[in-house]
């Protein structure tokens, strides 16, 4: 990542950082206009037949894809504490949930800016699906390549690129993007055992259904966090996740503007505890 090319570095303040990335955003939807939603319609959440013994559907999705033995690898790494929190995560609410924000290990947004701030010792995943890169994505949508380059007129009209931009370029906070449920489970596995003394906290854009999926797994590996929940032609069914993680996936998702706001906020927290402590 060339961090020069980063406005947010380059600004005077917040406001005229966004103010400058924007009006670069509307010169190119003039352009070079991209493939929109518009014509397509919107999806249904989750349907009944596939919210059905989601767990167990979960759990066997996981462990019958996982290739790379990812999963077991880490698991017997710790398995009785891996197992009880596991066990315990099914025996009670794995997550809470304010509209698009999907709430795990931590009861409301306020919780969350407050434990980033006061938890000196700590990483930061924020992580991006794929199903949300434009069409016209220069690293490919099913990828986890992303240039988020300010001069492309792709990637400034793209609110991966704008988020990942207002960034600050710290070596705790770690930008993702996913585009499989195991990629994203081998990368915070890898961080949690490379770093025993520091504590995890993510930040994850995802459809609904691969964030009520899979909530049972974050709270066995103890990371905290939020997900943020995608709209547009999201998967509702296992069908379609499962195509989806094949890369088959020919529907735009998107973050609401009002959702969009909420975690330009939080990016904008980050600035201001990184600087606290610098």
């Amino acid at each position: 990542m060339n961090h020069n090319l980063k406005i947010w570095n380059n600004q005077s303040s917040w406001e005229e950082a966004e103010e400058k990335w924007d009006q670069g955003q509307k010169s190119y939807q003039k352009t070079h206009p991209l493939k929109t939603l518009s014509s397509l319609p919107q999806m249904p959440g989750i349907t009944k037949d596939t919210s059905c013994n989601l767990t167990w559907k979960s759990t066997k999705y996981l462990l019958t894809r996982d290739k790379k033995k990812i999963f077991w690898r880490y698991f017997f790494r710790a398995p009785i504490k891996h197992s009880y929190r596991f066990i315990s995560s099914l025996f009670t609410k794995s997550y809470s949930r304010d509209q698009d924000l999907f709430f795990y290990g931590v009861k409301d947004l306020a919780t969350f800016e407050k434990r980033l701030a006061c938890h000196k010792n700590h990483l930061l995943v924020i992580g991006f699906s794929y199903c949300h890169k434009p069409f016209e994505c220069p690293s490919k949508r099913f990828s986890a390549d992303c240039i988020h380059d300010p001069n492309h007129p792709v990637c400034r009209q793209c609110f991966i690129g704008k988020a990942v931009n207002a960034l600050p370029n710290r070596a705790h906070i770690i930008p993702l993007f996913i585009p499989t449920v195991h990629y994203i489970g081998e990368k915070c596995f890898e961080l949690i055992f490379a770093h025993p003394d520091k504590q995890v906290f993510f930040l994850i854009t995802a459809c609904e259904l691969t964030l009520t999926m899979f909530a049972d797994w974050g709270n066995m590996i103890g990371i905290q966090g939020i997900g943020i929940r995608l709209d547009g032609r999201i998967c509702n069914t296992m069908k379609a996740f499962e195509l989806s993680e094949e890369g088959i996936k020919p529907g735009l998702t998107v973050v609401l503007d009002d959702t969009q706001k909420l975690m330009l906020n939080l990016i904008r927290s980050l600035w201001r505890n990184t600087d606290e402590k610098a």
